[in-house]
């Protein structure tokens, strides 16, 4: 974690579950800090906290100058919207950081309209959840020029723990999105397997704890599994979001040219478990409950 950001300008939009502790981090490290948010909750506990509160995205833009405008959002199309609102209000020289999830189609526009500015756009998205966003740990996965990259590098180690420069515009996204596909199924293997362990009357808590250290550990089993077998699906990551990044792969697999029938049976069990259960507010680990109920 860099130790301290106070001759940085950042802006920051977006203060959810991953974004308000990530923000904190950046404030703790000295970082001349304005904040936006869409609910006025969050900009409420940011003011009581210190924290400078603009009154909308372009004020956050216009206080952040040529430093880094910080976006931490949950869909594309909240992205495309604050971006149209910080245009008229973008410096020459200025750094945009999408730390969310967002397509990679829609990536290349708008580092393309923030280019046209004068400025630069990173897409970082981040994985390791709301633990990793608290712990200031976040694996992050950059796409943008290397010198644009290197600038805000001492932003990024203010939240991650593991930064790593992906290549060009875009990569960033693509490699969340194979982070994704990997999380997604094995959020699902893991379900299926404790699932079966308990339908057979083996404690599915043993066969976690078994499983843990051979070949089928992974932070899903470990962390995933145990909110499995204690059925305890309060939102750290929400399913809805897990979806819409099953989406966002499957937009990247077709432009890719990848075939997957095992992609193709994931969407369709997330858009079933989301939309079909109506689970969109439950934890992704909760697929489980799709075996439960089975």
């Amino acid at each position: 974690m860099s130790e301290t950001l106070e001759a940085y300008k950042i802006g920051f939009i977006g203060l959810g579950t991953m974004g308000w502790p990530m923000a904190g981090h950046l404030g703790n490290a000295g970082a001349d800090l304005t904040v936006w948010n869409r609910s006025e909750a969050p900009m409420r506990r940011a003011a009581e906290r210190g924290m400078a509160v603009a009154a909308d995205p372009a004020a956050v833009a216009e206080a952040a100058g040529d430093g880094a405008i910080c976006l931490n959002l949950t869909h594309t199309d909240v992205v495309a919207g604050i971006v149209d609102r910080i245009m008229s209000a973008l410096v020459p020289g200025v750094t945009v950081i999408d730390f969310g999830t967002t397509g990679y189609a829609e990536t290349l526009d708008f580092a393309r309209a923030v280019e046209a500015c004068g400025g630069r756009w990173i897409d970082a998205p981040v994985s390791g959840g709301q633990v990793g966003a608290e712990a200031g740990n976040l694996t992050i996965m950059a796409g943008g020029e290397k010198a644009a990259f290197e600038k805000v590098l001492p932003i990024l180690e203010a939240v991650g723990g593991k930064v790593t420069h992906m290549g060009g515009q875009g990569a960033g996204q693509v490699t969340k999105l194979a982070n994704q596909l990997i999380v997604a199924q094995t959020i699902d293997a893991v379900a299926q397997a404790l699932r079966m362990a308990e339908l057979a009357g083996v404690d599915a808590g043993l066969v976690r704890e078994a499983l843990r250290g051979g070949f089928a550990e992974s932070r899903i089993l470990e962390l995933h599994g145990d909110r499995m077998v204690r059925r305890d699906f309060a939102p750290g990551g929400r399913s809805e979001l897990q979806l819409k990044d099953v989406r966002l792969m499957s937009e990247l697999a077709e432009r890719v040219g990848l075939q997957s029938s095992t992609l193709e049976n994931s969407r369709a069990l997330w858009e079933h478990f989301v939309h079909g259960l109506g689970h969109g507010d439950l934890d992704h680990s909760g697929l489980f409950k799709l075996y439960e109920q089975a």
